[in-house]
């Protein structure tokens, strides 16, 4: 995204909204009694030495405004190391959840999806004697989440398509066919994290029949940099959760400011051999090494490029890369260059693709006649692109978007939109709000851009098999 977001994290910031809180000091709750609740805890995946796991609480009984949730961990050795939609602390074996803003209130029956990751030592029991304020809970403890579908590789994009490869101009699928992928992009993690759960991604890969979900990761304002750990961990957890409905996970490496990734250049080698190692068993996952390069030259971009991407081949071997191009990832174009520098001076590997980017208010016929050019000679992803203007505001521009889809289509060029989100702009395709709830897919929280998305991307695919 080409706007700095200074403003909304300081406004999320003061509203409770960071989403992944250290463990440590837990604000004093107004807490009230709670006259009922249940708990589902699941491990969602699991490694040597660590896991993450979800914990989902209702309230059954009368409404309560302040909460926190206590649960014991059997093992000396289990220690939270970092979690999500609450603030997190634990004193020897007892672990505390405490509610931010957003989620402080709970009504009868609504429910609170918490998470976090952890260390063990010895074994990986489940907790026990969960209470909420004080009150036991009732609920299950159970082990791995199951997928949402009873064989998650039939008929899903990942399972129809497997490990995707890069032939000539084109991504192609495991038949070595060309294909389209079409999907959506979250906004920053550190700021809507609560947008990413088991509801929304249910629905983004069963109402909107996603093929890819791509996970924003800043780097700066607030992000990466703050806390190396806890948002790798993230970012595999939200690949595990693609991955077990079926669509590809694009983990993106969003840096913005500054402009030259190779400021970036050994935290980019650290994520990326950790990120890469952990997850090269899996047949779902794309990398975006850098999101939008900009006041810097393609021979810097080239750069940075051929020293990242080895370091993912060491780990995974087989993933696609895509290389983030000049000017914003508009192959130059917005700074008065085009295609041609790449075309002409290509990175140094295989099995890469280039991304373009476009806001299709600010960005139109000139923009589509590089794109149909570049797409003769370049294997081409549209990893973010908005329906508004570059600054993720402003109206909706429906005739340029239309064309927009419709050219990629044509030339199955694949796509992510910015924003599978509610933030406070025209780009996001959810109304504010959205995200305290569990529906994500209807028109009453879709906003236009959202509408138009969901009806883009929920038509058929056509994934060739032979």
């Amino acid at each position: 995204m080409k706007r700095m977001m200074a403003l909304l994290a300081t406004c999320a910031t003061a509203l409770g909204l960071s989403a992944l809180t250290a463990p440590g000091t837990v604000a004093a709750p107004q807490a009230e009694a709670a006259t009922g609740c249940r708990v589902d805890y699941t491990v969602a995946s699991q490694w040597q030495g660590g896991f993450q796991a979800g914990v989902k609480v209702t309230n059954l009984g009368s409404p309560v405004t302040g909460w926190t949730l206590k649960f014991t961990m059997p093992d000396a050795g289990q220690k939270v190391v970092q979690g999500w939609n609450a603030t997190w602390s634990q004193s020897g074996s007892t672990v505390s959840a405490t509610n931010v803003d957003w989620n402080r209130t709970l009504a009868t029956g609504a429910s609170a999806d918490l998470g976090f990751t952890g260390s063990f030592t010895g074994s990986n029991a489940k907790p026990t004697a969960f209470t909420l304020n004080g009150v036991p809970c009732t609920g299950s403890v159970g082990g791995e989440e199951p997928p949402p579908d009873p064989d998650p590789g039939t008929g899903t994009p990942v399972g129809i398509n497997g490990q995707l490869r890069v032939c000539g101009v084109n991504l192609c699928n495991q038949y070595n066919r060309p294909i389209q992928l079409r999907g959506m992009s979250t906004h920053g993690i550190q700021w809507f994290n609560q947008c990413y759960n088991n509801a929304s991604l249910d629905a983004l890969a069963k109402d909107w029949k996603s093929d890819l979900f791509r996970i924003a990761m800043y780097v700066q304002e607030q992000g990466y940099e703050t806390d190396p750990a806890g948002f790798t961990s993230r970012v595999n957890s939200l690949v595990d959760m693609a991955e077990a409905r079926g669509m590809y996970a694009l983990i993106d490496f969003h840096t913005l400011t500054p402009g030259d990734p190779n400021y970036n250049l050994d935290r980019a080698k650290t994520f990326f051999a950790s990120v890469a190692a952990r997850n090269a068993a899996k047949k779902n996952v794309i990398y975006e090494i850098a999101n939008e390069p900009n006041g810097v030259s393609w021979a810097a971009i080239k750069n940075y490029a051929e020293q990242v991407i080895p370091v993912i081949r060491a780990a995974d071997p087989d993933a696609v890369v895509i290389v983030g191009t000049r000017a914003w990832s508009s192959l130059g174009v917005s700074e008065g260059s085009d295609e041609t520098e790449v075309v002409n001076n290509p990175v140094n590997a295989t099995n890469i693709m280039y991304a373009f980017h476009f806001y299709a208010a600010s960005h139109k016929d000139n923009y589509r006649a590089t794109v149909s050019r570049a797409a003769t000679k370049l294997p081409l992803f549209v990893t973010e692109f908005g329906t508004v203007s570059a600054t993720g505001g402003g109206t909706m521009d429906r005739a340029s978007s239309v064309a927009w889809l419709d050219l990629l289509d044509q030339l199955k060029i694949s796509y992510a939109n910015w924003t599978y989100s509610e933030a406070n702009e025209s780009s996001a395709a959810f109304k504010p709000g959205t995200c305290n709830g569990t529906d994500y897919s209807s028109s009453a929280v879709l906003t236009e851009s959202g509408a138009l998305l969901k009806s883009r991307i929920s038509t058929p695919d056509s994934f060739p098999t032979s």
